[in-house]
């Protein structure tokens, strides 16, 4: 199975090991192939390098570090696909990824995601239910 994590995920997982988000990671990383794109890696790496998050690593490295591990076990995907149907049009990222890397499914705890479940074929769910469904 193909799955995509939205960024607000990524960060919890980042930040909070054992969380339900971290574990829902963890099973895809152990089960499932990851995708990611050039636009969500971006906006990962600069929220990722927010100040607010500095307590909670011991330095920058261990911020690239996270980054490192996060491409190593993620596929890239060139995404060919264009929409324009999320409330919050920066989340139209994870639809054409999504799209164009074929996904059967998007991690997410945004709203503005969760409410176009399922978008073509591609269930849009929480953490929690993805480690409840699959």
């Amino acid at each position: 199975m193909k799955v995509i994590f939205d960024n607000n995920v990524l960060i919890s997982v980042a930040l909070l090991p054992q969380s339900i988000p971290f574990r829902a990671f963890d099973k895809a990383v152990n089960n499932h192939l990851i995708l990611r794109s050039h636009k969500i890696l971006n906006e990962f790496r600069n929220t990722i390098y927010k100040s607010k998050f500095d307590k909670y690593f011991k330095d920058d490295v261990a911020k690239e570090d996270f980054i490192v591990s996060f491409i190593t076990i993620s596929t890239y995907i060139i995404t060919t696909h264009h929409v324009n149907v999320c409330r919050d049009p920066k989340d139209n990222m994870y639809l054409e990824l999504a799209l164009s890397g074929g996904a059967d499914v998007i991690i997410t705890g945004d709203s503005d995601l969760l409410v176009l479940h399922p978008f073509p074929n591609i269930s849009i769910i929480s953490p929690k239910e993805f480690l409840d469904k699959f």
